[in-house]
């Protein structure tokens, strides 16, 4: 039987063992001395003990939302909860790791996009890897490990499913090799699979060898302290040109160095630094903005006097898989949505208000959920 009370508080308090929680890991990736753990570290908030030996690292970061501040300044609730991205930190890589038996590899595919971390700062006491500062060079040598990995996934399974269908002949199989066949291809012309067009069929199948160049990726171009005046700078200023209008690519421009300096600093203080440096938005909030926006996610939020909250869904989620996101009862037993934007309900200053206009709206299972949504899940209980 439904009730309605205050947005959500009933389920919020059932969530806990119940909540269907998609993983969004963006694995962190990169050359030797790339500065790559040092951003882990400030994106997460977590130490690493110094001469720490490389290992796979998890953290969790908050995802900075303005609308959620926003909504949580007018209903100044107990508890405030921002959506969230893992980052998982790997060992480096190496010139020639591109094997399918690769173990950071592996981690790396377990990942739904990746951040490669590429340097641009010069050190004499610090030397790069390959004897010179060259993130287009870098960026190449990545890839290409990435493109052999899959062609190795790729080859072993052709090789496998020639022998399956010697013995059976299924069309399953013919299909299955049809599609790799393809694939391996397109490898060998050296086209990440992130940029070709596949049916729905096709990427149900191939999800299952969760090949690297499928995999959403993220440049993130290192710069020393004295460059900040190139952290706005597109990625043709660093040789990356060809990364701009590519199919499943973003890019951002960060100094770790001073993102680290930075971490140190109280919030005044901080502002008061990156003003200095003619720093106008902090480079870590426009990273963790694009790796949300390179998953196809987006917020809803969820809003009352005891918490106030964004939810994370994929674009195109309809609203009865959205309930699901909070509980697996709220989808189960979805009546309707009542929904408003997060800006329509600061203008109308209240629900209560906003629901005296009448721009609560009813919407019913098949609603797309949009950014910024704030939602109230009618269901039976």
């Amino acid at each position: 039987m439904y009730t309605p009370r205050a947005f959500f508080v009933r389920a919020r308090h059932r969530a806990g063992t119940r909540r269907r929680i998609e993983i969004m890991d963006i694995g962190l990736c990169g050359l030797p001395r790339s500065g790559k753990t040092t951003l882990w570290k400030i994106l997460t908030g977590q130490e690493v003990p110094p001469g720490a030996r490389p290992e796979t690292r998890r953290g969790v970061t908050r995802v900075p939302d303005p609308r959620l501040e926003r909504l949580a300044a007018l209903f100044r609730p107990k508890k405030t909860t921002p959506a969230t991205v893992t980052y998982v930190d790997l060992a480096p890589m190496e010139k020639g790791s591109g094997r399918a038996d690769n173990p950071i590899l592996g981690e790396l595919r377990k990942s739904e996009a990746l951040l490669l971390v590429l340097r641009a700062w010069d050190d004499p006491a610090d030397p790069h890897p390959e004897g010179s500062v060259d993130p287009s060079r870098d960026l190449d040598s990545l890839e290409t490990e990435f493109l052999l990995a899959d062609m190795d996934v790729a080859q072993r399974r052709l090789e496998r499913l020639d022998g399956i269908i010697a013995k059976t002949n299924r069309e399953e199989d013919r299909r299955e090799r049809e599609l790799l066949g393809r694939v391996l291809a397109l490898l060998e012309e050296e086209r990440p699979l992130r940029e070709v067009e596949f049916t729905t069929e096709e990427l149900k199948t191939l999800r299952g060898y969760a090949f690297l160049s499928a995999r959403p990726l993220l440049v993130a171009v290192n710069l020393p302290e004295d460059r900040t005046g190139e952290l706005t700078a597109g990625p043709e200023a660093f040789g990356l040109g060809r990364l701009a209008g590519r199919p499943g690519c973003d890019y951002v421009a960060l100094s770790a160095r001073i993102e680290e300096e930075i971490a140190t600093l109280d919030e005044d203080d901080a502002r008061a630094f990156r003003e200095d440096l003619g720093i106008e938005q902090p480079a870590l909030d426009r990273l963790i903005r694009a790796s949300y926006r390179l998953l196809g996610l987006i917020s809803f939020f969820t809003v009352g006097e005891d918490e106030c909250r964004a939810w994370t869904i994929r674009r195109g989620t309809a609203a009865r898989q959205a309930a699901g996101a909070i509980h697996s009862d709220l989808e189960k037993g979805f009546i309707r949505a009542e929904t408003i934007g997060w800006e329509e309900l600061l203008d109308a200053g209240s629900l209560a208000a906003a629901r005296e206009r009448g721009i609560l709206r009813l919407e019913g299972k098949d609603y797309l959920v949009q950014d910024g949504d704030v939602m109230h899940i009618r269901h039976a209980s």
